[in-house]
């Protein structure tokens, strides 16, 4: 048979991978019989007292956001500001075409001022009293004559000296006086009226010659211009966006649980993505005495402040609010937790392995966290590498 010899060469090769495998596995074997324990650290779980903080997501928002619109009517001839510029209050932002205003301002002025001089009074200066106003004048003057043509006829008259016809005339001629009288005095008043109805006439064309500059309600920055020059504007066209950015102001909405721990007053720290290293002080201004039926939750509103005006109205914000309750919290190192599939566990030692056992954790306290759950004071936990240890693990405590 020819195939003979190559048919033993194939089996003394075979037995020789057999053999070779089987020295491997004993050799693993006992490897594994030999493993040293692994040497770990531990730590008690100790009782610290916690001050307890409320950790909430915000939203920045300026303190002030208004629209600036047209009061007047009138074309825009020009632009004082534009989007980012910084404005105080009282600056102009736009001017609009004032010729028409001033004219209307003239021309109320010059009505004042003949109604003024047919009162008898100056260009300027308060009012004289009704008894000055020159037809009053000349009619008391009349009125004085009158009466005493009548007083002299009634005296007459007694001794028979005038007929009653003449005593007639003189008391017709009396009673038109007081008649002419009252109705130079109710004249004088209405002159009055009509001078104090066109001073208020000439007050409110100064009002729309000043309104034709569109001013800024108070300091902040210009965050969006709305009209364009050479452009006619009706009243309540808006013009300009601005808003105040020092201070900010953040809301947020705080679970019910806290709300013996909220006052106003109370100090906020601020963080944004923006500038992750930083904390931006603040505090609580407004508490809403009301908790939302939907989200079971009550806003509060803080200011910021934000005198270099880095911070920006509408970014999210996370908010640390510290209160003034202290609890009794069992705490470990953070290092002794071991986190999988949503599950938190910490192994402590009993004869030579380590056991695992799932805890519930509270808040963070630096270095440490709470443990809410599943552990007792005093237990001896593995404080660090617990990454890598297992149920049954043989482990050796070391320093």
């Amino acid at each position: 048979m020819k195939g003979t010899p190559l048919v033993y060469a194939r089996l003394v090769v075979l037995l020789a991978l057999a053999a070779s495998v089987g020295c491997s596995n004993n050799s693993n074997a006992s490897a594994a019989g030999q493993q040293t324990a692994k040497q770990v650290r531990v730590e008690a779980a100790e009782v610290r007292d916690v001050r307890r903080a409320v950790d909430v997501v915000g939203t920045l928002s300026a303190r002030e956001d208004v629209i600036v619109s047209a009061e007047v009517a009138g074309r825009v001839a020009a632009l004082r500001h534009d989007l980012g510029d910084r404005v105080e209050s009282g600056d102009v932002l736009v001017e609009l075409d004032k010729e028409k205003a001033q004219y209307g301002v003239e021309a109320q002025k010059a009505a004042l001022a003949q109604s003024r001089a047919k009162y008898g009074a100056a260009d300027s200066g308060d009012l004289p009293p009704l008894e000055r106003v020159p037809e009053v004048v000349s009619a008391i003057a009349q009125l004085a004559d009158a009466k005493q043509r009548f007083d002299r006829a009634k005296s007459l008259a007694a001794q028979n000296i005038v007929s009653k016809s003449d005593l007639d005339s003189a008391q017709t001629a009396y009673d038109t006086a007081v008649a002419a009288h009252e109705q130079a005095l109710a004249s004088a008043r209405q002159l009055r009226a009509d001078i104090e109805a066109k001073a208020s006439a000439v007050r409110l064309a100064e009002r729309d010659l000043r309104d034709a500059s569109i001013k800024a309600p108070f300091q902040g920055f210009v965050a969006e211009r709305r009209v364009s020059l050479g452009q006619y504007l009706q009243p309540q066209t808006p013009v300009m966006r601005i808003v105040q950015l020092h201070p900010l102001k953040v809301t947020a909405e705080v679970p019910e649980k806290f709300a013996p721990w909220m006052q106003t007053g109370r100090d906020v720290d601020v963080r944004v993505d923006a500038f992750p290293s930083e904390n931006f002080k603040g505090r609580i201004v407004r508490i809403s005495p009301s908790v939302s039926l939907q989200s079971r939750a009550f806003a509060i509103e803080g200011e910021v402040p934000n005198a270099d005006g880095r911070l920006k109205p509408g970014t999210f914000a996370r908010l640390l609010i510290t209160t003034d309750h202290v609890d009794h919290a069992i705490t470990i190192p953070a290092t002794a937790v071991q986190s999988r599939y949503g599950t938190n566990r910490v192994f402590v030692v009993a004869n030579g392995v380590v056991q695992g056992r799932e805890v519930v954790l509270g808040d963070r306290l630096g270095d440490r966290v709470e443990v809410s759950s599943g552990l007792e004071a005093g237990t001896t936990v593995v404080a660090a590498d617990v990454e890598q240890l297992a149920d049954g693990m043989k482990v050796t405590v070391g320093k």
